[in-house]
């Protein structure tokens, strides 16, 4: 694994192809495309389209909100025309804004899909815990004056692990058919003023993460007990929960696929962590029926039909995988005004 390596510019890549998007949610509407305002999916279609002299269309791993950021968003699409390795990249980085950049692009089967064969999502909710307002990092950390007991949000935290019914954390607009969702760890810890919560888990709903990370908060802060977490996800009412955290902490920091589609490994985002050293991919994942579907494998078939069902994994359950929400959604408000990707179709 290594961070620099050299970029093609003589072959032309062939097929379909997949690329990692990184970019600074601040001054965008969120991922996807909306005809009267900035979007991340807007700008990274017309590069694209630039470099390759007609209209590109890419699909996403998972769709973020507004003011969400992101170091890993792997995309797919199927290109018009051939380019080298290094005309993808640094073309498209030509053309694209400063807070948005391509890091990498790869030949991929035509049956790779970046959201329907993506195995889990991992988020990372920033937090700078100090008495003094940010000034560096205020585009991307969230700020609380109050002093936060990490532990105690690592402990209550831990209720949270595993397949549950998620009311009590979703948004009141959320558009997803089923609260479950299934998380695979879930752990607070501070390094400094930072506190980081790391997050992952087979698909979140809307405003799910940020949710999460109000409540935890308010168990810091020493508001709530160690039991908070619990006693919310047992009422399965988001009117009976926690705030909502500010969305400029959380960043989307990893799409985990199987080994088989070959992409690159990189260092967990986003950079001002680096020095946690973890790479994507590194963590093995859980025991889990979507998992060994996503990847090929054989299902026992009772196991199969229960997760089909969708009664306890979340997402409607059709022969790609999960097509419910993927990661944050975008607001309602701006659901309404967008047209429907086709691979959210059911």
């Amino acid at each position: 694994m290594t961070l620099f390596y050299h970029l093609d510019e003589r072959t032309p890549l062939k097929g379909r192809l997949a690329l990692s998007v990184e970019y600074d949610g601040t001054h965008y509407c969120g991922w996807q495309r909306l005809k009267h305002t900035a979007s991340v999916q807007g700008a990274v279609e017309d590069a694209l389209a630039r470099v390759a002299g007609a209209p590109v269309t890419v699909h996403c791993s998972g769709r973020t909100d507004s003011g969400v950021h992101a170091t890993r968003q792997v995309v797919h699409f199927d290109p018009p025309a051939q380019r080298s390795e290094k005309a993808w990249v640094f073309g498209g980085n030509a053309n694209l804004p400063k807070d948005i950049a391509i890091r990498w692009v790869r030949e991929v089967p035509d049956e790779f899909h970046s959201r329907f064969k993506a195995l889990a999502r991992r988020y990372r909710y920033v937090i700078l815990n100090q008495p003094s307002r940010p000034v560096l990092e205020r585009a991307n950390a969230t700020w609380c004056r109050d002093p936060l007991n990490a532990e105690a949000m690592h402990e209550a935290a831990q209720a949270l692990v595993g397949e549950h019914d998620f009311s009590s954390f979703r948004a009141a607009g959320c558009q997803s058919k089923t609260p479950w969702r299934h998380l695979h760890f879930i752990e607070v810890h501070r390094h400094g003023p930072l506190v980081v919560i790391d997050i992952q888990g087979n698909a979140f709903l809307h405003h799910m993460v940020r949710n999460i990370a109000g409540a935890l908060i308010t168990v810091g802060r020493g508001e709530q007990g160690s039991d908070y977490m619990a006693r919310l996800l047992a009422l399965k009412d988001r009117t009976q929960s926690d705030v909502t955290a500010p969305a400029c902490g959380l960043h989307f920091v990893d799409t985990i696929y199987d080994e088989s589609w070959n992409l690159p490994q990189e260092p967990l985002g986003p950079n001002l962590l680096a020095f946690l050293g973890e790479w994507t991919g590194q963590r093995p994942l859980p025991d889990c029926p979507m998992v060994e579907f996503r990847r090929g494998r054989p299902v026992a078939e009772e196991r199969l039909a229960a997760w089909k069902a969708g009664k306890r994994v979340g997402g409607d359950m059709n022969e790609h995988g999960s097509a419910d929400d993927a990661t944050e959604f975008d607001s309602p408000v701006a659901s309404q005004r967008r047209k429907p990707e086709p691979d959210t179709k059911e």
